[in-house]
């Protein structure tokens, strides 16, 4: 499959039915809108409505609410998802809500009898991680409800979409994460997470392989969100201007974040992490891979589709030379997971 500004991917999802946890913003709205490309019906959750919540909603939700300060609406998100030739389905769902999750799996069931493609990018963290800080001087309310936010989200939200997946030709959960390796992320809570999506898609993979539904975790590169291109003063226009800084002022990282101008030059749309689901959610061999973390760099190479501009970019590599090597999950490293010892002793559970 290829696909680049020009040439979209095919509309080979067209009849599945798709949920986005977390589709407001960022890979979560580049991932939906990418699905809408393929044709698919595409479900867009989250936290942030353009709609006044309702009575039931308030009640619920007070101790995570919105995050505040930010524009963009899962209406948008479900509106471009319609516009790039899908159907976007807009729900104003909180995932750490067991009750508001099972409502939302109940209309899915109601209007579709099942759900084919699960995308877990529930985050909202941004503001309560701490970066440069030792576990023990961090906020510990903000730390635990990182963890809710960004772990208990993803466990509520498949214990209830994972049995409206069973039997289903082709059907795949995406677990969202940052990084393809088993590195420490700089900090505690944010390591904690990130690693804990890409062990949550191993377990599911082994429980649901009987059953020929995928699972996996994906990871994007530099990611030009719509923070990020806030951060650096540009537009997905003209977010190629940043190049010209790097020549003429200091090309360093800050000292709390990777923001070095040339290493933004190597980002990638969020579209890009988009065209790898598809891509994956078409593989007819894709259960070959279940239980495993990609990337979008190494995914766009094997399955040849573009980014927006036409570009593959390649931010593995690009990290490798200007940083040096680091090991990532291979062969070698999935060879310790499995087969584990319960696996020895109790073959016959999943």
């Amino acid at each position: 499959m290829t696909s680049s500004a020009n040439h979209p991917p095919l509309q080979l999802l067209r009849g599945k039915i798709a949920l986005v946890a977390g589709a407001t913003r960022g890979a979560g709205r580049g991932i939906a809108i990418a699905l809408g490309e393929a044709g698919a019906t595409v479900y867009c959750t989250g936290r942030t409505s353009g709609r006044t919540s309702s009575r039931t909603s308030r009640k619920k939700s007070p101790k995570l609410p919105a995050t505040p300060g930010l524009r963009e609406t899962i209406e948008e998100t479900a509106g471009m998802v319609t516009a790039a030739g899908g159907r976007g389905i807009a729900v104003r769902v909180d995932h750490t809500i067991p009750a508001e999750v099972k409502k939302l799996a109940s209309l899915i069931q109601r209007r579709h009898r099942g759900l084919d493609i699960l995308v877990n990018d529930v985050w909202g963290g941004d503001a309560l991680t701490e970066w440069s800080k030792p576990f023990w001087k961090l906020n510990l309310e903000n730390g635990l409800h990182l963890l809710q936010h960004a772990i208990h989200s993803h466990i509520i939200t498949a214990h209830y979409a994972a049995p409206l997946m069973l039997g289903r030709d082709g059907a795949i959960i995406f677990e969202i994460t940052d990084g393809d390796a088993f590195y420490y992320r700089g900090n505690f809570f944010y390591d904690l997470v990130k690693i804990s999506v890409i062990r949550i898609a191993f377990a599911m993979a082994l429980e649901l392989r009987k059953h020929r539904v995928a699972s996996l975790a994906l990871t994007p590169g530099f990611l030009r969100s719509e923070r990020v291109l806030e951060h650096f003063k540009v537009t997905e226009a003209n977010w190629k201007d940043v190049g010209k800084k790097a020549k003429t002022s200091k090309d360093k990282n800050s000292g709390d974040q990777n923001d070095a101008p040339s290493d933004f030059m190597v980002s990638e749309s969020p579209r890009y992490i988009g065209r790898a689901v598809v891509a994956l959610a078409t593989d007819p061999k894709v259960m070959e891979k279940t239980g495993r973390v990609f990337s979008t760099w190494a995914l766009a190479r094997e399955y040849a589709f573009t980014d927006l501009d036409g570009t593959q970019p390649h931010w593995g590599d690009y990290a490798r030379k200007k940083y040096g090597k680091y090991k990532i999950c291979d062969d070698t490293f999935y060879s310790y997971w499995t087969p584990g010892l319960i696996e020895l002793i109790f073959p016959d559970w999943f």
